[in-house]
């Protein structure tokens, strides 16, 4: 700055200490308008980069490209003119520096638009592959779900029998089912996919049931020998923790076609894993297992059927983004002897109720959860997290119950052999890190309390919340937090006034936007860098009316104008898809 000039600034505006303060701003000389007085970029900063000098680097950068002869254009012609899409030379310039906000959007739809397209695309030729060149089984209609469903000692809600209509009707057929059973914590998923597993078992096929979890798969095993062995179907188990002679016998059997389902976690991945005639393949808590598990499980037949279970509720058509590849079945039904867990978002003010509480309950001959405070930091905070949380409870808090603590850094034995020590009663309170999201029913747990409950997403509350409200008891799930924000407090008010994960999961995409709330990395989709699946839905509607259009004109996209797009999904989806 030079004496007697006048300038322009721009910054945040503070007030310390009684003085005016404009932290790292932003400054031209009055009759220049390089970084002020108009619309400017702001980009997020990192070590001592400055916004100025980021602005430099890009306006340069622009520049060389132009110079270049500029950027490969990835879109077709004719999706450009279709969809009224930006150039994308111009479209570049236009996202960094627009002169008007409406020019802006202009241009970021058309990034939008390649984004969600290149997603839509892999997903198509994904779906595509799963059916290609091959008959799928046709499984015999003289299985008859209906045997199953008459011998069952309680009724199925409509919701159950709906989706298992459409399911009979999807193995009946002589292409692959790939169909994901969507439903929320408790709606009956488990007991759909036993009914299904029955019909492809009396038309002479194997079964394979892949748990993320020993316990869990084991829990499955329980189910699914009450209500089937009165029909002669053989159940067996396959986890890590058995013994080398147990598992040689069991490989043995499966290969000879003497066990029926297989029921496993993934050690049913190894390759010594030989099935005689495999012909259905279960996969529970989807979001556990990558599109490539799944598929290597898949090929463990000749091409057999597939059904994928999640129980984190996601809005339809939403769902399309994620598994894109498969059909949806919902069941967006809860049996109607559930009872709603009652749920009370409290201050840290009211801990000594809460604690009082849950000494009440577990008084009755109940059992409780607490869930520690989620720490971003890393593993290492979350494990230092749980044990003084156990530490505090266990000498200060509930020092005449039985407590313990369980984390995601123990080994698995360890694990199960905790939870199986609370689901026979030995443990009163378990202090726990979110690992119990996934978990084994204890139907006498009746309480869970949630630590610093604002530092999780609606949608991963009400998942941990399902662990209790799975017996006979009227269970509660409370939710002590912080700060008095009204997003906070919006947040806890949502959870506290529905149990519906559907309608919980639709606010939480609302209000965190889809990078948090989906964790895409575990879904094997790539993270959004630009579209937010809450606000651009229209656009997506649009990108998936394309991606149908394209590939039907071009399933490989082989033509000279699919090339450069095909380079994208590649790029993309290189771990996913061959194309």
């Amino acid at each position: 700055m030079k004496y007697g000039k006048k300038y322009r600034f721009f910054g945040k505006i503070s007030n310390k200490y009684g003085k005016i303060d404009l932290t790292s701003p932003v400054f031209d000389e009055i009759e220049k308008k390089n970084n002020t007085g108009k619309i400017i970029p702001l980009y997020p900063l990192t070590f001592s980069l400055s916004q100025n000098t980021i602005r430099k680097i890009i306006e340069n950068g622009l520049k060389d490209v132009e110079e270049d002869g500029g950027l490969k254009e990835t879109l077709p012609k004719y999706i450009l003119n279709e969809y009224k899409l930006e150039e994308i030379n111009k479209a570049i310039e236009t996202v960094h520096f627009p002169k008007e906000f409406a020019d802006f959007e202009i241009a970021r739809k058309r990034f939008v638009f390649e984004e969600l397209l290149s997603t839509q695309l892999a997903l198509l030729q994904l779906k595509n592959s799963n059916l290609k060149d091959h008959k799928g089984i046709s499984f015999s209609k003289d299985a008859h779900m209906s045997d199953v469903i008459n011998s069952l000692p309680f009724n199925l809600t409509k919701a159950q029998l709906r989706v298992l209509e459409e399911i009979d009707k999807n193995m009946e057929q002589d292409k692959s089912m790939n169909r994901l059973l969507q439903g929320d914590v408790g709606s009956g998923k488990t007991v759909v996919a036993m009914i299904s597993a029955y019909k492809a078992v009396k038309s002479g096929y194997q079964v394979a049931v892949l748990a993320p979890t020993a316990i869990l798969a084991t829990q499955h095993l329980e189910n699914f020998q009450k209500i089937l062995k009165k029909f002669d179907i053989r159940c067996e188990l396959l986890i890590s923790g058995i013994t080398k002679k147990k598992k040689t016998e069991i490989l043995e059997k499966l290969q000879n076609g003497e066990i029926d389902i297989l029921i496993g976690t993934h050690a049913m991945l190894e390759e010594n894993v030989t099935f005689k005639n495999l012909g259905l393949v279960v996969t529970d808590e989807q979001h556990r297992f990558g599109v490539k598990q799944r598929t290597t499980m898949a090929q463990k037949g000749e091409n057999p059927d597939v059904l994928v279970m999640s129980a984190t509720p996601i809005p339809r058509t939403l769902a399309l983004i994620l598994y894109g590849d498969l059909d949806i079945s919902v069941i967006d039904e809860l049996p109607p002897n559930r009872k709603k867990i009652e749920t009370f978002a409290v201050t840290k003010a009211l801990e000594d109720r809460v604690n009082n509480f849950v000494k009440k309950q577990v008084d009755e001959g109940r059992q409780a959860y607490i869930v520690c405070p989620l720490v971003e930091e890393s593993e290492e905070n979350d494990l230092q997290s749980v044990i003084s949380l156990y530490e505090k409870c266990k000498t200060e808090v509930f020092p005449n119950y039985r407590i313990e603590y369980i984390h995601g850094k123990m080994k698995q034995k360890e694990k199960d052999d905790i939870m199986e020590r609370f689901k026979n009663g030995e443990i009163d309170i378990l202090i726990s890190t979110t690992v119990i999201e996934v978990g084994v029913d204890v139907p006498n747990s009746s309480i869970m309390v949630i630590e610093d409950a604002q530092r999780f997403g609606l949608a991963q509350l009400h998942q941990l919340r399902g662990r209790v409200g799975r017996g006979e008891y009227q269970s509660y799930c409370i939710l002590k937090y912080e700060g008095k924000g009204k997003n906070t407090r919006e947040r806890m008010k949502i959870m506290t006034q529905t149990n519906d994960g559907f309608v919980i999961s639709q606010k939480d995409l609302e209000l965190r936007g889809s990078g948090d709330f989906f964790g895409t990395n575990q879904h094997g989709i790539p993270d959004f860098k630009i579209a937010n699946l809450f606000t651009d839905i229209d656009i997506l509607k649009l990108a998936q009316e394309a991606a149908i259009k394209i590939v039907n004109d071009d399933e490989k996209l082989e033509k000279p104008e699919n090339i450069l797009l095909k380079e994208l999904v590649k790029d993309k989806f290189t771990d996913r898809i061959e194309i």
